[in-house]
């Protein structure tokens, strides 16, 4: 899968994983990275592309402000990223933990 600038992934790998970021770079197979808070927009983070998957959206004014080559504010990319993980989170199912009984 090719991922582009403005793109949203999620970290699969390394002390970041679980991690949203968007993409704000690509440098071949390496992409960089950022989230506004562990890795600010100025100072982005480099991670192989293989370690992360891209997570289906809908547009957003950062993604747009990204492509064009807008200035981003790190207070913005975390605002996004917020909505966006609280978004996956009320439409994913609950799940029910079930521990093994004990005889």
């Amino acid at each position: 899968m090719e991922m582009e600038i403005s793109d949203v992934v999620l970290s699969l790998a390394g002390r970041d994983r679980g991690l949203l970021f968007y993409v704000v770079d690509v440098q071949g197979e390496y992409l960089l990275l950022a989230n506004g808070k562990q890795r600010p927009w100025e100072k982005p983070k480099r991670k192989k592309a293989i370690h992360v998957r891209k997570v289906p959206r809908t547009e957003s004014r950062i993604a747009g402000k990204l492509r064009s080559g807008e200035k981003v504010l790190n207070s913005e990319l975390r605002r996004d990223l917020a909505a966006l993980r609280q978004a996956m989170q009320q439409s994913k199912p609950r799940e029910v933990l079930t521990w093994p009984k004990t005889t």
